[in-house]
């Protein structure tokens, strides 16, 4: 069936990779079907999507970040004249049973491109007189909710997505996002749309191996997975960007090179959720130091007097080289179908020459791109699991890595934006 989907107007290629996910995480494994309303631009917040069943759409929207609601639209039209004359036509028999007496409802006015008054809201409601509702108003906690949503004829210079010709929709809300999750954690928005690309839920585990202040996998644990996570630099964990802004403060509840477990753990994750450092707010580290890497100095153990607060030696960890072991570590321990889900940066003047990360073990199933500044831009990717990790898949992926670093460019090779832009 056709629901009308409305998005929140913000990163607009991560919309419809968002409802997908949680798509295929509530059963439908079939590709789904869009369609934009009459006159209406790609970048419009309305879209329709054709969804199995009415669950299904109350689960998705329920659980979405980017979603506002979706709704059962009984009909549309150009003017008010034009909607009721599709509303009367509507069959009755589907009309009935939200209609009845021992019912409860609410209407409410919405719009985009305009903002109405109080008194035009109340004067759009008495317009929908002509709809036999039996029931009894109650605004709190009504037994069906039906929202009436107008967008404007505007141009194509207000800085919103153009429409030619005014809609109306009039329709039976299904599933509403629930917006206290945002500003409940930091970040809410980003780290709720990652975990949704990732398919978390009650039972799973996920792990980031660059936690930082551990906003991502916060909004992990609030839909009920359990959470591992390692960084490389203990200030970060411990101290974040302030007291209201770190991993204790989020969570309130150790580098990707070398993982805080022994070399013979095998496929147990579910999900890898990350935002690798590329160089912007920080350039990437890895544990051991010149000396150590080049065999200078022996390997050696902490004394355990000196572990607490212990700041290991590190040395630089180029994107590409972070890349590759952030690929063949998820490899070793997803599981089947499992999925890696991270931000990637790109070059936005050429993007030909910014290939994606590639590895057998691994398909991608979606990316989604966000602009940054006007020369590059992050894309995020979700890959999932497809083949069995062995030593021949990983020779192989450490010569495609080999040709993949040479003939990268070299803003991505050092692993610093900063000296590209």
């Amino acid at each position: 069936m056709w629901y009308l989907c409305v998005f929140f107007h913000r990163v607009l290629d991560y919309r419809k990779p968002e409802v997908e996910s949680l798509a295929y995480l509530f059963g439908v494994n079939d590709a789904l079907e869009w369609k934009l309303p009459k006159h209406h631009h790609p970048d419009s917040p309305f879209h329709f999507v054709n969804l199995p069943s009415e669950d299904i759409a109350r689960s998705i929207a329920n659980r979405s970040i980017l979603v506002k609601g979706m709704y059962e639209v009984w009909r549309e039209g150009s003017s008010y004249e034009e909607l009721e004359e599709a509303i009367r036509s509507y069959p009755e028999d589907q009309l009935l049973p939200y209609l009845s007496s021992d019912t409860t409802f609410k209407i409410t006015v919405d719009s985009f491109g305009k903002v109405f008054s109080f008194q035009e809201q109340n004067d759009r409601i008495k317009g929908l007189s002509y709809i036999p509702f039996k029931g009894r108003v109650n605004l709190k906690n009504p037994d069906h909710k039906f929202w009436l949503i107008e967008t404007d004829d505007y141009g194509v210079n207000n800085g919103l997505p153009p429409v030619a010709e005014r809609r109306i929709f009039f329709g039976r809300e299904i599933g509403a996002a629930d917006r206290k999750l945002i500003p409940t954690y930091h970040n809410g928005c980003r780290s709720g749309f990652l975990a949704n690309q990732a398919l978390v839920e009650p039972g799973k585990l996920v792990y980031d191996p660059f936690v930082g202040t551990g906003s991502i996998l916060v909004a992990a644990a609030h839909f009920g997975t359990m959470t591992m996570v390692a960084d490389i630099d203990i200030r970060v964990v411990r101290d974040g960007r302030g007291p209201d802004t770190n991993v204790w403060s989020n969570f309130k509840q150790a580098d990707n090179n070398l993982p805080p477990w022994r070399p013979g753990l095998k496929e147990v994750f579910d999900a890898i959720i990350c935002d690798p450092p590329y160089g912007v707010r920080a350039s990437g580290r890895k544990s051991g130091g010149r000396k150590l890497l080049k065999g200078v100095l022996d390997p050696y153990t902490v004394p355990d007097d000196k572990r607490v607060g212990h700041i290991p030696s590190t040395a630089p960890y180029c994107l590409s080289e972070c890349v590759h072991d952030l690929l063949d570590l998820a490899g070793r321990i997803l599981v089947m179908g499992g999925r890696l889900v991270y931000f990637y940066p790109v070059l936005r003047e050429d993007s030909t020459r910014n290939p994606f990360p590639e590895h057998l073990c691994f398909k991608l199933v979606a990316s989604s791109e966000q602009i940054l500044s006007s020369r590059y831009s992050r894309v995020l990717l979700t890959m999932v699991k497809i083949g069995l990790y062995t030593e021949e898949i990983a020779e192989t992926a450490r010569r495609n890595h080999l040709e993949f670093r040479e003939n990268h460019l070299k803003w991505l090779e050092d692993g610093n934006l900063h000296s590209f832009l």
